[in-house]
């Protein structure tokens, strides 16, 4: 086994890894698995989480993202069972235990793993794929509330379980993606975007547009920042995310006040510039000008995207951590999800930001990352700051409030 995953280790984890350490995490899984199930040799399955790196707070408005793959994973070693019970053991978590004979929704499964486990068998089924059962025992290193799609990876977790055991591998990661989309919709009861599962699915760097989210059209990128002389940090500064519900759910129905001017649902449907001709109309209209600086947020992110693909893809660094930080004013200033308006004491991020700022001094980049008001940032690092930034923001912070990221190229798959 440890032969095979040394040679799959740069895929998942990147340059910087201590192969040690590594093994004696897969070592410790196939005996829990054995302690906890008695079975030998099990399969070994790995799934991402993921980071945002441009498009920020745009998806729900069918806009463009770009997002990767990190080398922060969950990790599961399975085995199929004879029944038709799906058995979960996850580190630090009460066990799942799901008969998928009985695929029905039930309410008093909400928010819980064993809706996703339903779900995703569900969505299955009703591709006509045979499903059954099987148990498995995980950990993780996707810290949950960082910001890093722990729930996601889970979800495309499972659903390559499905997709390996009983399909042979037949559906991609972005239908795999979908699939975890379609369970936490229904089954787990969030609205949420396809956001998080493509980037835990698909690995490496991917832009997504949702203009069309029932087929989001995938840009995928083979890009390491190391090799540009970078390091990705995300910082926890540790803020509570209690009560903070009315915060993000405010933003995606403002930007669509300004949509339902034109009789549009979302803003993906509206020019840019007839926005711009309209404000003084608009504003009289919707009477809420956070509602309009966010629409503003919605199309030149949109716009950033785009150059910051396009600066990828020519492998021009500067150009490409010049859109990062505008990206990162553009959230501050107008989408305004840096600190909750709510609490203008809580503004961890805000601090995080400006230490950021006096560290690099001018050097790389930095931007709120993923929803906001509380949470964590990223920042694009110099390797020879990397110790320096990483020591200022745990004296502010904490110990291990930073980590450092990788890029990984892998999708969502079994390992061994």
């Amino acid at each position: 086994m440890l032969d095979q995953l040394h040679r799959i280790y740069p895929d998942i984890y990147g340059k910087e890894y201590d192969e040690r350490e590594m093994d004696s995490r897969f070592i410790h899984l196939v005996e829990k698995h054995k302690e906890l199930f008695g079975k030998d040799n099990p399969a070994i399955f790995s799934a991402a989480g993921r980071t945002e790196i441009g498009g920020n707070h745009t998806d729900h408005n069918l806009g463009k993202v770009i997002g990767g793959s990190v080398n922060l994973d969950t990790i599961g070693a399975v085995s199929k069972r004879s029944d038709s019970r799906v058995i979960i053991a996850s580190e630090g978590f009460p066990v799942v235990d799901v008969d998928i004979s009985d695929l029905s929704v039930k309410n008093d499964e909400k928010n819980g793993t064993d809706s996703l486990v339903r779900g995703i068998a569900a969505a299955f089924r009703e591709k006509g794929i045979e499903i059954g059962g099987w148990e498995a025992n995980t950990t993780t290193k996707v810290l949950g509330g960082s910001g890093l799609s722990s729930s996601a990876a889970i979800e495309v977790l499972i659903a390559e379980i499905f997709n390996n055991f009983f399909n042979e591998d037949k559906f991609s990661p972005i239908e795999l993606a979908k699939i975890g989309k379609y369970a936490e919709n229904v089954y787990f009861g969030k609205p949420s975007g396809l956001l998080d599962q493509a980037c835990c699915a698909h690995g490496g760097i991917v832009g997504i547009d949702f203009k069309d989210t029932d087929n989001p059209v995938i840009t995928p990128l083979d890009v390491s920042f190391e090799d540009y002389g970078y390091t990705m940090i995300i910082t926890d500064t540790r803020g509570s995310h209690a009560d903070l519900t009315g915060e993000y759910a405010a933003v995606p129905p403002e930007m669509r006040e300004v949509a339902a001017y034109y009789g549009k649902k979302n803003l993906r449907e509206v020019n840019f510039q007839d926005f711009l001709r309209d404000m003084k109309d608009i504003r009289e209209k919707v009477g809420n000008d956070r509602a309009l600086l966010r629409a503003y947020h919605f199309f030149t992110e949109n716009k950033r995207v785009d150059f910051m693909l396009q600066t990828l893809q020519e492998g021009d660094i500067d150009g490409f951590l010049s859109f990062v930080s505008e990206s990162g004013n553009s959230s501050f200033r107008f989408l305004q999800n840096v600190y909750p308006s709510s609490s203008p004491a809580n503004q961890g991020l805000a601090l995080a930001i400006a230490l950021s700022e006096e560290v690099l001094q001018g050097e790389g980049a930095v931007r709120v990352h993923g929803g906001g008001f509380a949470g964590t940032i990223q920042a694009y690092v110099p390797q020879s700051m990397t110790e320096k930034y990483i020591s200022a923001m745990e004296n502010l912070f904490g110990a291990g409030c930073s980590i450092r990221i990788a890029i990984r190229r892998r999708p969502v798959s079994r390992l061994v």
